[in-house]
């Protein structure tokens, strides 16, 4: 198993295309899937043809950036995803942070673990400046997890999604932290 990063409670591994059934699991559960699509699941011939290898092309295309499957150390069960990459258009040296976690994770502090830990990673190891993250204004606890991460508040915007989800009418909202900020949040500790 390639090790990308450990923390107290969790390994970030690369995934492979064994993980396809870890995805569509995930993926497969309307609670998981409520901000992001509506609640619909992602078909399992989605995730083999198109999410998994979009995954693993992240590890070729921007080395130390990607998509990294969340592992329970105690358990070694499949917890979920974490990531930390450019977006398309982006500068690399600004990734955006995301998470995706199984329903039974919530409310345990991994987000909050594997958000700063890579936040950490990309700051100390990738020369990062800024991270950031975005999500649902009414998405409360992906806001938090954020927030606890160490980002702050930026704007709220409006984004084009194809799914109505209920709260969408009040838009979107982006977090982030500077690499001076995070050093002064380290500094204080």
């Amino acid at each position: 198993m390639w090790v990308f990063l450990e923390t107290e409670r969790l390994v970030l591994r690369r995934f492979t295309e064994a993980d396809a059934d870890n995805l569509f699991g995930l993926d497969s559960d309307p609670e998981v899937m409520h901000f992001i699509t509506g609640g619909r699941p992602t078909r399992r011939e989605d995730i083999v043809s198109d999410v998994l290898p979009a995954f693993l092309r992240y590890y070729e295309s921007f080395p130390g950036y990607g998509f990294w499957a969340a592992i329970e150390k105690s358990t070694g069960e499949f917890l979920g995803w974490f990531h930390l990459r450019p977006r398309d258009g982006s500068l690399p040296d600004q990734p955006e942070l995301g998470y995706r976690l199984r329903r039974s994770a919530w409310g345990k502090g991994y987000g909050t673990e594997g958000s700063r830990a890579l936040i950490c990673k990309g700051f100390t190891e990738f020369g990062a400046r800024r991270v950031f993250a975005e999500t649902m204004a009414v998405h409360t606890a992906s806001r938090r997890v954020m927030e606890k991460a160490g980002l702050t508040f930026v704007r709220t915007f409006d984004r084009r999604s194809p799914y109505k989800i209920a709260g969408r009418e009040q838009r979107d909202v982006e977090y982030a932290l500077s690499r001076s900020a995070w050093e002064q949040q380290e500094a204080v500790g």
